[in-house]
């Protein structure tokens, strides 16, 4: 508990469960996405899976994951033909 005291008097925090499922999800959709448009030849598919891989290392708020993450599942759906 000393250590976690310690940690967070640094400024650093362990991020929410939430936050951790919100990774893991857009994680998956995102390499879903890259590997569907990669056999497809769709290249902004791709793109837009490998953001979705890749923004939750820019963002640390919980509800900026989920708002960035569903706007990006969206743009793949309406771009997967």
């Amino acid at each position: 508990m000393d250590q976690l005291k310690a940690l967070q008097s640094l400024g650093l925090e362990l991020p929410s469960p939430a936050y951790l499922f919100g990774l893991l999800l857009f994680g998956v959709l995102g390499m879903a996405a890259w590997g569907y448009g990669r056999k497809r030849g769709l290249p902004r598919c791709k793109w837009l899976g490998a953001a979705l891989m890749f923004y939750p290392y820019l963002v640390s708020s919980t509800a900026m994951l989920y708002g960035v993450g569903v706007a990006l599942c969206a743009a793949v759906w309406f771009n997967r033909a």
